[in-house]
């Protein structure tokens, strides 16, 4: 680290501009409490985090929103339907979070009297919080002094010190970087402070450097290079797999099945498929024997592990005929109320929009 970073590391100058900037430059956010008004509400903060982790603040927002109404508080939300809260989570993504989510509500509600605990280490032993999460939950709501690293402080952390080592490998050195600058007060407000000057003016492409308050102090600023900070590995090819989903209609209804409580989408409603999975592809086996025909459309969706090609093969029931399984008649006109997730949406979205189907 050269002498002049190691001035401004010791001394506490990066963390004071930076919250003189924040200040007056705080984003508006319905999670958060304004600078200088006291600590977020926690069960606020607990659900926001969890909803943000690898989802950004543009798509979260409805969805904090449309959770606190329902379920305002932690009492509220361990008493819900596993089934409603995934509905309501359907399109956000990464659904084991809302599975989490309902087993730390509850585990909240039974052992700590629905009041979250304040300290890192006791926030680590919940269900769906990581070390992460537990530090921003201890900076914002609790006022504790934590270090809070995600992607975007990352970004200008590795950018502050130059950090040459790639990610994932350098988040040791990045911790430790942001510890040496984290303040012992305020580091709730420092934290939202890093987090808004990533998203912000230290994007990943074209950073604002100019309009930057720590510019002054950033190595990569100096050598002229933010944009190739944080230096990262290549990542592998995802995996390509194919399947098939089943539309089974009936009298202006839709045949909706539950999937496995675990793995890929758990407990969601969604349509009849092949067997696909993240290693292998559908056996194009439909679930039941009927005349199927095949639609001249697919879906593509790209999970975190892989992508995924769907086709699309459609039937007409018998109004006469056993129900084919366990499953449900939904109504096609509150389709949207179904709580599909986004890969099944998609397919009934192709369906529909396909005019006539069987």
């Amino acid at each position: 680290m050269p002498a002049v970073q190691q001035a401004f590391y010791k001394s506490g100058d990066i963390a004071q501009a930076l919250l003189t900037h924040y200040n007056a430059h705080a984003r508006t956010l319905p999670w958060r409490t304004p600078p200088g008004q006291g600590f977020a509400n926690p069960y606020h903060v607990w659900l926001s985090e969890i909803m943000l982790q690898q989802t950004t603040v543009a798509a979260v927002g409805s969805y904090f929103q449309k959770f606190t109404q329902t379920w305002p508080d932690f009492e509220a939300l361990a008493a819900a339907q596993d089934a409603d809260v995934m509905a309501a989570w359907a399109g956000l993504g990464y659904y084991a979070r809302a599975r989490n989510l309902l087993k730390c509500a509850r585990v909240v509600v039974a052992e700590y009297a629905g009041r979250l605990p304040q300290t890192e280490a006791a926030l680590l032993k919940l269900p769906g919080i990581g070390p992460y999460t537990a530090a921003a939950i201890a900076a914002i709501a609790f006022g504790q002094r934590a270090v809070v690293v995600d992607a975007n402080v990352e970004r200008v952390v590795s950018r502050l010190f130059a950090v040459s080592t790639p990610l994932p490998q350098s988040k040791p050195l990045i911790r430790a970087a942001t510890d040496g600058i984290t303040p012992d007060t305020h580091s709730g407000d420092f934290a939202q402070a890093m987090m808004d000057l990533g998203a912000g003016i230290c994007s990943v492409r074209a950073p604002s450097c100019l309009l930057c308050p720590v510019a002054f102090a950033c190595d990569a600023t100096r050598l002229g290079n933010p944009e190739v900070y944080p230096a990262k590995t290549p990542k592998a090819a995802k995996p390509q797999r194919t399947g098939r989903a089943y539309w089974i209609e009936r009298d202006g209804h839709v045949w909706l099945v539950r999937r496995d409580d675990k793995g890929l989408l758990a407990g969601m409603r969604a349509l009849p498929d092949d067997q696909w999975t993240a290693r292998l592809d559908g056996d194009a086996i439909p679930p039941v024997p009927a005349n199927w025909q095949k639609l001249p459309v697919n879906v593509s969706h790209v999970f975190t592990h892989f992508s995924l090609l769907l086709d699309i093969a459609v039937t007409s029931w018998p109004m006469d005929a056993d129900d084919p399984g366990d499953g449900v008649w939904w109504p096609l006109k509150s389709l949207d109320k179904a709580g599909l997730p986004t890969l099944f949406r998609k397919a009934a979205e192709a369906v529909l929009n396909a005019g006539e189907r069987v």
